[in-house]
């Protein structure tokens, strides 16, 4: 079982921003992913800084913690730049780097290019081609390709990443498709719960939701001949009807991790404090957690 965190880019670097890294590290998280978004819900007029660079910073500072995207899409993305951001990542901080990656939504900053709002089949498609462009670029010296919305001339990226054959991908779906891009370019799996059950349900309807999005992606497993259990599972949580409950006590975790470890989650993944917001919580009781959870969760 491994607890993780999520720090979004929201203070400046040298005002607390590099602090929340480290402090991770010495916590004992084993990783630290923050939002890849140029912009996101509440924080839209308040300071949000860059993924990438914030990643950068994090792998220089720190020396044994995982770092990610928990998600990176395609909104504003191209599989070619992103891919010769990620080895350099991966080089700097010593194959250490996590691609979160997921098919993009509506709202926030998905129309900040000046372009129209994808549909959800369109999202579907752009990350139906994206995913594979995105895997060979990361594991080939040099590709091309000619696709419905990307395209790839000779683009070189050598030497290519340090962990082999490229780093990992956490692919977050839900959908058929997307399932399927987990379950044959996927590392990991991703999910923060089925939406219309977090809008209205209750804890036990999200959980009986999230079993049957473990079923289907246990067939997608199946149908390409995948061993299931070679995925990870990883929970992002704050958005199931449980909201920040969890976070309100050691108790309350134990009782909310533990019942998502018996689904088959490998990775909880809760949201660093911010006041003031969504993720308000009690810096001490999110300390607690991620040092003593772990020991309770085994017994």
């Amino acid at each position: 079982m491994r607890l993780s965190t999520v720090i979004l880019p929201v203070r400046p670097w040298h005002d607390g921003g590099r602090d929340q890294w480290l402090r991770a590290e010495q916590l004992g998280f084993h990783a630290a992913y923050t939002y890849d978004h140029l912009s996101w819900r509440t924080f839209r007029d308040g300071p949000w800084y860059g993924a990438v660079p914030t990643l950068t910073a994090a792998a220089a500072a720190t020396e044994r913690l995982r770092l990610g995207t928990l998600v990176t899409s395609p909104n504003f993305r191209h599989p070619v730049t992103l891919a010769k951001e990620l080895i350099s990542l991966d080089d700097i901080s010593g194959g250490r780097i996590t691609l979160g990656i997921g098919a993009g939504g509506i709202g926030f900053d998905a129309t900040a290019l000046g372009q129209e709002p994808w549909t959800a089949r369109e999202r579907a498609d752009r990350f139906a081609e994206f995913v594979p462009l995105l895997d060979r670029l990361l594991t080939e010296g040099a590709v091309t390709h000619e696709g419905t919305f990307y395209s790839a001339v000779e683009a070189r990226n050598i030497p290519g990443c340090v962990q082999r054959p490229r780093l990992p991908f956490a692919i977050a779906a839900t959908g058929p498709r997307g399932l399927k891009l987990a379950a044959g370019y996927g590392q990991a799996w991703v999910t923060t719960g089925d939406p219309k059950v977090n809008e209205t349900g209750t804890p036990e309807q999200s959980r009986e939701a999230i079993r049957g999005q473990l079923d289907k992606l246990s067939k997608a497993c199946a149908d390409i001949g995948r061993d299931e259990a070679d995925l990870e599972k990883i929970l992002l949580t704050g958005f199931t009807p449980d909201r920040g409950r969890p976070l309100e006590s050691l108790d309350a975790f134990v009782d909310f991790a533990g019942r998502h470890f018996a689904l088959g989650f490998s990775e909880i993944v809760v949201h660093a404090p911010i006041p003031d917001s969504d993720f308000a919580a009690d810096q001490a009781v999110f300390e607690q957690i991620v040092t003593e959870a772990p020991a309770q969760l085994r017994r």
